[in-house]
């Protein structure tokens, strides 16, 4: 097991998911329109499930003897608040979390039945939330 490469990625996955609690938290703040309760509740559970993600992904670096940083470099504000965009970017930062499980996955190979179990869960996780943005984004 290459443990720097895996630190590596899993410092990736800590500032992504640190990103998308302040992503998120954001979204709800910038919610407007007959939907916007709904909306609100869930882009506020992403934020907090987003935490969840950070703070597992930060015990895995520091397990593996890693530092999880401090700075956030996944964080581009667009401007555009209309809830189709925002929900557009909300799918796009899904799934660059999702290539970066899957490339933790191709990292750990075989060498870590915890760590591999970990990635597959996240994986399983982000994909479905996935799938519910893109139904949120479906017209009737």
């Amino acid at each position: 097991m290459n443990k720097e490469k895996i630190i590596e990625k899993l410092t990736e996955i800590f500032d992504l998911e640190l990103s998308g609690v302040i992503r998120y938290t954001h979204y709800s703040l910038m919610i407007f329109g007959h939907n916007r309760l709904p909306l609100v509740d869930f882009f506020k559970a992403q934020a907090v499930e987003s935490l969840d993600h950070a703070n597992l992904a930060g015990e895995h670096i520091t397990g593996l003897g890693g530092h999880p940083p401090l700075n956030l470099t996944n964080i581009k504000e667009t401007f555009k608040h209309d809830t189709r965009e925002i929900l557009a970017e909300s799918l796009e930062h899904e799934k660059l979390a999702i290539k970066n499980y899957y490339d933790l996955l191709g990292l750990i190979g075989d060498s870590s039945v915890y760590l591999e179990e970990y990635a597959r869960s996240m994986i399983g996780q982000e994909e479905l939330h996935a799938l519910e943005v893109e139904k949120m984004l479906k017209q009737d």
